[in-house]
């Protein structure tokens, strides 16, 4: 004797199938849906590591860059000392040399036993700064004469306290 019988006409059964058949198709739908999502995130995934690449090289970029401000930092503070030491050493020496030049002047101006140069009656003594030209025209002579009568002198060369023979005027 079968409990359930044959001529049931309740559509529980029917209504089970149209169910099972929905979420079927639901599940199908979803399945297609995740397989497509799955893929997105596949290339997305790849997009994400070349970022991730970009942000490392900018990252390294970034700290190259600060490594070679603070060298620039640095050689220009190295640099600034350097020149200021070559000011300091430049001033010591312009401050020989002047010393040095004040006593060439001054050993050039003396005479043979060290006294002040004199010059006698047609003699001039050569100052800083004169030329043959410009003693010959102070003297009223002609530059050839004064060269004629010192042929010994060294018209390029003057020194400060030379003597030299003037010639007489015509």
């Amino acid at each position: 004797m079968d409990t359930i019988s044959r001529e049931n006409n309740s559509l529980l059964p029917m209504g089970g199938v149209i169910i099972g058949a929905v979420a079927l198709i639901i599940g199908g739908f979803a399945a297609i849906k995740l397989n497509t999502l799955s893929h997105t995130v596949a290339a997305q995934g790849d997009k994400v590591a070349k970022i991730d690449d970009i942000a490392s090289q900018v990252a390294s970029a970034s700290q190259a860059s600060d490594k070679a401000a603070r060298d620039i930092t640095t050689l220009q503070n190295s640099t600034q000392a350097a020149v200021n030491q070559l000011g300091t050493e430049l001033a010591t020496l312009d401050e020989k040399v002047k010393h040095i030049e004040e006593s060439h002047v001054a050993k050039a101006a003396k005479g043979p036993k060290g006294e002040p140069a004199v010059a006698g009656p047609g003699e001039y003594i050569v100052k800083a700064g004169d030329t043959g030209a410009k003693i010959a025209r102070a003297n009223g002579v002609s530059l050839g004469d004064l060269t004629s009568v010192n042929p010994g002198v060294s018209w390029t060369h003057l020194k400060v306290g030379e003597k030299l023979k003037l010639p007489e005027k015509k």
